[in-house]
């Protein structure tokens, strides 16, 4: 399974780059967290998803999928058109996500605030701990 391997190596990185920026104070590297929470987010879940048969190796799953639906919206958020997947979590997981890729244009292109950067962190970790356990219980890590 080189897929496994390959994107268990960019999820390191990406943790690898939030981890500098955040101790380098997150006031400095909004971009740099906005960028790879969300790419990370992206490719945990490919991760999971692809442990549980759910998308093949091959498939990507891309952030801009993640527009978060409107009150009243006719039809199927982006997410569900381009990835009809069924697992556990998935509406918790979405949402995260949305929250992350909400923000993530302000972080990378405009001015953000300390608050909005502290909020992508909080919920990428938690993110981070759903996504792992999940991981982890299919048998696998993210190391």
């Amino acid at each position: 399974m080189a897929g496994i391997k390959e994107r268990r190596k960019k999820i390191q990185e990406h943790l690898e780059e939030l981890q500098d920026a955040i101790t380098l104070g997150i006031e400095r590297r909004p971009a740099t967290i906005g960028f790879h929470a969300v790419a990370c987010a992206t490719e945990m879940l490919e991760f999971y998803l692809h442990l549980k048969g759910v998308i093949s190796t091959g498939k990507t799953i891309k952030h801009n999928w993640f527009k978060r639906p409107k009150d009243g919206q006719k039809s199927l958020p982006l997410i569900e058109r381009k990835l009809p997947a069924v697992f556990p979590e998935k509406e918790k997981v979405y949402n995260l996500i949305y929250s992350l890729e909400e923000n993530r244009n302000l972080l990378v292109y405009g001015k953000s605030s300390r608050t909005q950067t502290e909020l992508v962190v909080s919920e990428f970790n938690k993110l981070r701990v759903i996504l792992e356990g999940k991981i982890n219980e299919e048998g696998e890590s993210l190391e």
